[in-house]
Parts: C-alpha cells; structure tokens; sequence
C-alpha cells in the first residue's frame, strides 16, 4: 500500500488543522493505520492509531482529548483532527499501516511496515 499524508502547514496555538492521509494499491479497509510525528533530534512518537474498521482507536496521553483520528474505508483515507494546537505539536506527522496489527500494539512504530512521506505542522506561540 502506498501513504501519502497532507494538509499540514501553519496554525496558531489554539487553532485547528486536519491532517489526511490518502491510501492507494491495496484494500485500505484490511490495515490498521497510525499517525506519529518528529521532532528534529528526537525520536519518532506516537501519535494516534485506528483498527481496521475503525471500531478501536489508541491515543498517546499528549493529544488525548485533543486529537481524533477517522478514517473512510470507501474513501481510502485516515483523517487525524488537531484541536487546541500546541506549539509542542509542531512536528513532521507521518501516516503508518500495517495488516497484522494487535490493539496494544499499535503505539509502536515497529509495528508498521507502510509509511507516508511526512507533513510538516507548525503551531506558533
């Protein structure tokens, strides 16, 4: 399967974005997918993740209560919803898949053997 996310930019703390993340090659309803993001010099974090029908989701305690993440099997597509933005949020967001996927581990970045390119999020003080 092929990722490609965007819908990345600028935003003011507080403010709003909605990230996409646009599948192609393969039966997106048969993946599980996550969201991560990084930081320069850091590692790669858990962001968000989604079961493959959408019926499960995990969050990291960071974006709890902030962030939802959706996905449209008829449309290929994850959504990640960013509300109350953060300058802590900015980050290069990544989409991830995988089809063999447990629930508790699905915060692991290892766990995923497709990714996307990456979106850039900036959340300005």
């Amino acid at each position: 399967v092929q990722l490609q996310a965007f819908g990345g930019g600028l935003v003011q703390a507080g403010g709003a974005l909605r990230l996409s993340c646009a599948a192609s090659g393969s039966t997106f309803s048969r993946y599980a997918m996550g969201w991560f993001r990084q930081t320069p010099g850091k590692e790669r974090e858990f962001v968000a993740a989604i079961r493959m029908s959408g019926g499960s989701t995990v969050y990291a305690d960071s974006v709890k209560g902030r962030f939802t993440i959706s996905r449209d099997n008829a449309k290929n597509t994850v959504y990640l919803q960013m509300n109350s933005l953060k300058p802590e949020d900015t980050a290069v967001y990544y989409c991830a898949a995988d089809r063999s996927i447990i629930l508790s581990s699905m915060s692991s970045e290892y766990e995923y053997d497709y990714w996307g390119q990456g979106t850039l999020v900036t959340v300005s003080s």
